[in-house]
């Protein structure tokens, strides 16, 4: 299934040694949206290589498409032409029932806003994720991992935004996911609570081994990605390695 000669995997941090598993392999991929009279082109021909356990970093301004191949990639959309293959699964031939357990098994989101329930604690907005998972972490284990132990029984109203966004990870973390797809996690956040996130995406990362996309306007943030794929007029403008990971305490923005 995979060209093994593909430039994606050429400029994979790890090429010149034994590279990972594909995790993710889109052929010439496109998503067109007609309103109206009107075709829009929100992306063309994307040919891209994602691999396990890697931190990718996805860039670009508003309109560029990322959002929309984060959905594709992500079961919540099929793209108009071309494959997108899930290790051996054809996502584009899926059925709904087919996505929707892709969905729930195999991948997890994060988005701009948090989406937690207000009537349920940190404990238990994870709990709705671990109840219905086949070999889920506990919620106590879940926002353990993101450093909210001691925040377990409090309810959103009573928690910063930066934690809030560290709950919603602990529940997508907590049915342990291969993937975990982030759109602007923190965009909602300031420049000190941002980082505070990006620690717990970067540790998930690291111990869990899970493949982590991030979607961001912010430049700043890409230093701290295996790779580092920026997006514009829904094509793949450049896709480039960082030979140093940075830690988030030398990111600045």
């Amino acid at each position: 299934m995979v060209n093994q000669s593909s430039p994606n995997l050429q400029t994979h941090p790890k090429a010149y040694a034994n590279l990972p598993p594909v995790i993710f392999h889109v052929r010439e991929m496109t998503k067109t949206y007609t309103m109206g009279e009107v075709q829009v082109h929100a992306l063309q021909s994307i040919n891209l290589d994602l691999f396990e356990g890697e931190f990718v970093v996805l860039l670009g301004p508003s309109g560029s498409g990322k959002s929309t191949l984060l959905n594709i990639l992500g079961g919540l959309d099929i793209p108009s032409s071309g494959q997108v293959f899930f290790r051996q699964q054809d996502l584009t031939q899926a059925n709904d029932r087919t996505l929707t357990r892709f969905r729930r098994e195999s991948v997890g989101f994060i988005f701009q806003f948090y989406n937690l329930i207000p009537s349920l604690t940190a404990r238990e907005n994870v709990a709705l994720v671990t109840d219905i998972a086949h070999r889920p972490m506990t919620p106590e284990a879940a926002l353990e991992l993101v450093n909210l132990s001691d925040r377990l029984d409090h309810f959103p109203s009573q928690l910063s935004g930066g934690q809030q966004q560290r709950v919603a990870i602990a529940r997508a973390i907590a049915k342990r996911p291969e993937v975990l797809l982030c759109d602007e996690p923190t965009g909602a956040l300031d420049f000190s609570t941002g980082k505070i996130v990006l620690d717990a995406l970067a540790k998930v990362n690291a111990e869990l081994g899970t493949t982590v996309v991030v979607i961001t306007h912010n430049a700043g943030i890409a230093a701290m990605g295996d790779r580092v794929i920026t997006m514009r007029d829904g094509q793949i403008h450049t896709l480039q390695q960082n030979q140093h990971r940075a830690s988030t305490n030398e990111l600045d923005w």
